[in-house]
């Protein structure tokens, strides 16, 4: 099986796409949070919460997009 021949349903693809979408927004704030303190969590627990926000993220917009678009 290739590349190619993997086939991504438009909502799966959606989903996974906000999901990243949250990732990135978490690690920003994240970041302004740590400039504007000082204060610094070690990359361990950024990266933990990072993983939890883009799995709920990905669930959530998953779930929320057939209520909200039919």
């Amino acid at each position: 099986m290739t590349l190619r021949e993997i086939v991504v349903r438009p909502r799966v693809k959606a989903s996974v796409l906000w999901g990243l979408v949250g990732v990135l927004a978490f690690l920003v704030a994240l970041q302004a949070y740590e400039l504007a303190t000082g204060y610094r969590y070690s990359p361990t627990v950024k990266a933990g919460a990072a993983l939890v926000v883009g799995v709920g993220a990905t669930g959530l917009s998953y779930l929320a997009e057939e209520r909200l678009f039919g």
